[in-house]
């Protein structure tokens, strides 16, 4: 177990070496924030169920089809999901590639 996000996202990184796994995961987290942001303008909840579908649907096929590996959703649950967004702001800001 991991004392920290701080101590997890090492791990976290380290699960998701291949570049086109880190590509899904950022798509996946691109249309969830385009699903909320859907909802939020039409006012349609509807679009709310979208988010989890992208986010972890893009995510899952990544480390299914590329890495080979289990998400970390099934171990961690909480910091894989900051690990996620961690990770979707890293790449923006250059600090991890994709």
């Amino acid at each position: 177990m991991y004392a920290s996000f701080r101590e997890f996202y090492p791990f976290y990184l380290g699960e998701h070496r291949d570049r086109r796994c880190r590509r899904l995961h950022f798509l996946g987290s691109w249309l969830v924030i385009a699903s909320t942001a859907v909802a939020i303008v039409t006012r349609n909840p509807w679009w709310l169920i979208g988010a989890p579908l992208c986010g972890y649907g893009c995510a899952w096929i990544g480390h299914f089809a590329f890495e080979k590996n289990k998400p970390a959703t099934f171990r961690h649950p909480v910091y894989s999901l900051m690990g996620d967004w961690a990770m979707f702001v890293d790449v923006l800001r250059g600090r991890v590639g994709i």
